[in-house]
């Protein structure tokens, strides 16, 4: 079987051939590695790469399936995205400020997924610590995308999105604090998935927006996104945000159909702007879904509008709170120029934090800066409260909700890094998931008129991943068979 083939496989199918002696993991890995190697010079995914001890980890795979595991990613490449603590392998968050930091400690999401047999190949790019829609804020290198090499990746996790649809891994582990799971998927054709707030842990995460940040998997369909995240939940000690509800076998919920669920699809999620293509593949998937026995009706989430503002004000006012301990003084990036503590400390950020960071940092501080805080910070905390009393009332009558991922599909690379407004504007859809601590996930349906594809999201209450799952698997199933037809 050609290495080009086995990269672009399933974690259920490459299972199935390693299980029947068929495929090695090391046979496997460095497939991974020999395609990253062709095609990573044009696309940019990887920061770090960890080839060797790959191989290693690999025959170790080996090892232990030749004695009996059945782990569910034994020798299963993966890539993580560089904002999650690795022991021992430097984490950048794609920033000079810490260009050389070596974690001593593993975060927990890497500790579950060493346990279930995942093998590493490196960490791959973001958008400087995750603030970003594009992947080009990273202050080593731009991410291209798979599918056109002059349009962007999506971002912040736009190295984990690319990695994956790119056979440059086989799955991938992103953060998404505002969208940033879901619109690289969705922009690379691939799926993502944000689970509840809680679910999944979140120490050793590298904190942009601590009540926003959520990690979760990217994988090549709906089943191998489902192994990933029975891989990854979980309550953790280790996090005061864990959830402790128990955690149910999300595979199992892949064959439950659509009859009887009910589905809303939320009119402000439409917005002006939004390519007709994308509606109307939003609109053929909901068609798609009634057609299976879902039952679809149009809902209103009404404080939608008020989204981005809330989030833009929520969010920079937790990263200027949580990047303050970037100084100069402990660790990460030191100024050489001298002076006093003050003056260190100063030009230690200044050179170490690109633009986008500043002008968060800057936006944070002053929400919450004395005279502010009540009008900014205040206020957006209020709207917050608003956007998941919509969510509630929605979800009282509706298992689901679907829209698109976003207004479009992937733009051309350095089209929008001019104008921050218009980059926000990209997560209208996928902001309010994080606002209310919802899961969400997008599944690829369809083509734009530009050939490149088009995400579909899938919403849910919080803890309501099965019902997500099951919507999601059966608009994965008539994607194909509308592409087939």
């Amino acid at each position: 079987m050609s290495n080009d083939n086995l990269v672009f496989k399933t974690i259920h199918e490459l299972q199935t051939l390693m299980a029947a002696g068929d495929l090695s993991s090391r046979e496997l890995t460095q497939a991974c590695i020999d395609h990253t190697e062709a095609v990573d010079g044009t696309l940019g995914a990887y920061l770090t790469r960890t080839f060797e001890s790959a191989l290693r980890e690999a025959d170790a795979a080996d090892t232990a399936r030749a004695e009996g595991s059945d782990a569910p990613l034994l020798g299963i490449p993966m890539a993580l995205k560089d904002v999650i603590c690795t022991k021992g392998v430097r984490t950048t968050c794609g920033s000079k400020i810490l260009d050389n930091f070596v974690p001593p400690y593993d975060a927990t999401i890497v500790t579950k997924l060493r346990d279930a047999g995942a093998v590493f190949l490196g960490k791959v790019n973001l958008d400087e610590f995750a603030m970003g829609s594009s992947c080009e804020n990273s202050a080593f290198h731009p991410t291209r995308n798979p599918w056109d090499p002059t349009r962007v990746a999506g971002g912040s996790s736009g190295g984990s999105a690319c990695a994956v649809a790119a056979g440059e891994c086989i799955a991938s582990i992103g953060s998404d604090t505002g969208g940033s799971i879901r619109q690289p998927a969705a922009f690379c054709g691939i799926v993502g998935v944000k689970p509840t707030y809680g679910r999944v842990s979140r120490y050793g995460l590298v904190a942009y927006g601590s009540s926003l940040d959520q990690m979760g998997p990217f994988s090549r369909d709906v089943h191998d996104a489902a192994i990933l995240l029975n891989a990854i939940c979980g309550h953790d000690p280790m996090d005061s945000t864990s959830a402790p509800n128990a955690v149910p076998d999300f595979t199992a919920a892949l064959g439950g159909g659509v009859e009887g669920i009910r589905i809303g699809l939320p009119k402000e999620y439409f917005i002006e702007g939004t390519d007709a293509e994308i509606e109307a593949s939003v609109r053929e998937a909901a068609r798609q879904l009634e057609s299976l026995g879902a039952e679809l009706v149009e809902v209103s989430l009404p404080h939608t509008e008020y989204g981005i503002a809330a989030y833009y004000i929520c969010a920079t006012a937790e990263a200027s709170s949580n990047l303050a301990r970037y100084d100069g003084m402990h660790y990460g990036h030191r100024t050489e120029t001298g002076g006093s503590m003050v003056d260190t400390m100063i030009h230690s950020r200044d050179e170490g934090f690109g633009l986008e960071v500043k002008r968060r940092i800057m936006l944070g501080t002053y929400a919450l800066s004395a005279g502010y805080y009540d009008a900014f910070y205040g206020k957006a905390l209020k709207v917050r409260t608003l956007i998941r009393g919509d969510f509630d009332a929605a979800y009282g009558n509706f298992d689901v909700l679907l829209s698109p991922t976003s207004p479009s599909t992937a733009f051309d690379m350095g089209s929008k890094t001019a104008d921050p407004l218009s980059m926000y504007l990209n997560d209208l859809c996928t902001i309010p998931s994080n606002l209310a601590g919802h899961p969400a996930m997008s599944v690829p349906f369809g083509r734009g008129g530009d050939g490149l594809p088009v995400g579909v999201q899938v919403l849910a209450p919080a803890l309501g991943e099965v019902p997500m799952f099951r919507t999601a698997a059966v608009l994965e199933a008539a994607a194909r068979e509308e592409a087939r037809s």
